[in-house]
This record gives C-alpha cells, structure tokens and sequence, in this order.
C-alpha cells in the first residue's frame, strides 16, 4: 500500500488537532484541593453576643415613604432662560418674564 496525499491529508487532519490537544492537556495546570482545617478555634477572650433592650429595625425593614409625583420637573435647570422672554414653565428662574 502506498502511502498516497489523501492518506497523509487523512493523518494530518486527525493528528494535529490530537497534539494540539495532547500538548493542551500536557501544559495546564491542575491546581490542589483546598485544605480546609479540621477543627476551628475562637479566641477565649472574644467577646458574646450583648443583649439589646429594644433592636434596631434593619434595613430592610424601614419604610421610605415615595416622594410626590408631579407633571413636570421640580427645578427646571435648562440654560435657555438667559435674556429672553419665553417662560419654560413655573419657577424656572431668571426667564420669567
């Protein structure tokens, strides 16, 4: 059997792609397992927990009550009311004509 082009396109297709694979696997790296201790120590001298005559509500549980909804802006901070007469609408500023 010779060994013809096709049959080294063949070879050439299925091992390039397996050394690049073989070579990938050959250089990553497999990090250990974490060493988690087998028994955890608190100091002696940590202070406990300190009851409370009357809890603080958390964060969570204040209420924020919604501000007013309005039609419009509540300040008006366009730049166009210099010098002219046209009124953006109320309180505006120096535009007011």
């Amino acid at each position: 059997m010779v060994f013809s082009r096709r049959m080294a396109a063949l070879a050439a297709v299925v091992l390039i792609p397996l050394g690049i694979a073989a070579t990938s696997f050959a250089l990553t790296d497999s990090p250990q397992e974490p060493r988690v201790p087998a028994k955890v120590e608190l100091e002696s001298g940590s202070p406990g927990p300190k009851p409370a005559s009357s809890p603080e509500p958390t964060p969570s549980d204040q209420v924020v009550t919604r501000p007013p909804v309005t039609d419009g802006p509540s300040d008006d901070d366009d730049d166009d009311d210099r010098g002219g007469d046209a009124d953006d609408g109320p309180g505006d500023g120096a535009g007011d004509g």
